[in-house]
């Protein structure tokens, strides 16, 4: 049998229109064989629209889908060596865990004693062996999941694509399943793409994350890159919680309403934002010496593991380790230090 599990999948001059509405503009992107790859944007983006291209469920105004060297683009979805999970899960309700599992085989007409070595292998491996016989109303939202995820595994896909697939989860079942998928994709090799607007779900899961606003890729690269050196404003602030402040170029740095700022990547404007996590402002003892400020604590709020402290001047986040309290009105020294301060490409 042919297969592509060592192929890579290029998007290539994607662009799909709806009526007079652009939802891709231009996409340029390659997924590397045997990575778990995260399109990550909001609602509205583009990024399930890419996601069911790729799947053949949906057809492109213009641009090529290829994988390895062949275009599949005008590939039937049945044709693609290419399985997805979808957010509802559409498990068939009128047929068991183990008949929900089999149905892609069986409609394959593949033989039956291969049917049985697959399902339970899917069974065993996502541990639903209790489970075979139940009914899909017998499940709970966790379980359901692993089952949706079973039955696109047995078809034995180059490629399997997730549309927000935790979205029905709670938090606490969510951040379970979400390492899970990880160690498997890890376990499998098989090439994963998912769609989700949870940045935290996004970091986990990930080898390379790419960043979708208004039909477009603004930045991609591993969780590290696109969360500590963003490319711009929108990244910054959809990866999580950002200090921004105005700057202006001058020799060595930058210079900002609290004053002057090295910084170890001097940008290339004039006038723009730098930006720096809230967990990587540090709290000193003494004035540090340099990109040290004096501020105030205007409130603080406990979120369990860290305090989360609003000061000023600046409007400025700092999260720190929940050991230390801090009362509003106190005076602290902060450092803003020159690698972890980066100046946004906006």
């Amino acid at each position: 049998m042919d297969t592509h599990k060592d192929k890579n999948l290029t998007i290539k001059n994607m662009v799909k229109t709806f009526g007079k509405v652009e939802v891709l503009k231009t996409v340029n992107q390659e997924v590397r064989a045997g990575e778990f790859f995260t399109l990550l944007g909001p609602s509205g983006c583009g990024k399930t629209t890419l996601l069911r291209i790729i799947a053949g469920l949906e057809i492109p105004t213009s641009g090529s889908v290829i994988l390895g060297n062949d275009d599949i683009t005008s590939l039937p979805a049945n044709k693609r060596h290419v399985n997805m999970v979808f957010q509802s899960y559409a498990l068939f309700p009128h047929l068991t865990i183990y008949e929900n599992i089999a149905f892609g085989l069986r409609s394959r007409k593949i033989n039956a004693d291969e049917i049985k070595r697959r399902v339970n292998e899917g069974i065993e491996m996502l541990r639903l062996e209790t489970l075979k016989d139940r009914m899909p109303d017998q499940l709970s939202g966790g379980q359901k999941q692993r089952v949706s995820l079973a039955r696109a595994l047995v078809n034995e896909p180059d490629i399997l694509l997730l549309d927000e697939p935790m979205s029905a989860l709670d938090a606490k079942l969510r951040a379970q399943v979400q390492e899970e998928l990880r160690r498997l994709q890890r376990k499998l090799g098989t090439t994963f793409i998912m769609v989700t607007h949870d940045q935290d779900e996004a970091l986990v899961c990930s080898d390379r994350i790419a960043v979708m606003n208004e039909g477009q890729i603004v930045q991609c690269g591993t969780p590290e890159e696109v969360y500590d050196y963003p490319c711009n404003k929108f990244v910054a602030e959809f990866l999580g919680a950002a200090n921004m402040l105005k700057a202006k170029r001058v020799d060595g740095g930058v210079e900002t309403e609290l004053g002057f700022f090295a910084l170890d990547k001097i940008p290339d404007w004039n006038e723009g934002l730098v930006t720096i996590r809230p967990e990587w402002v540090k709290i000193s003892e003494n004035k540090p010496d340099h990109n040290g400020v004096l501020a105030t604590v205007e409130d603080s709020v406990y979120r369990g593991t860290n305090f989360d402290l609003f000061l000023s001047p600046g409007n400025l986040r700092v999260r720190t380790s929940s050991y230390k309290h801090f009362r509003t009105g106190d005076k602290i020294w902060i450092e803003l230090t020159a690698s972890d301060l980066v100046a946004l490409g906006d």
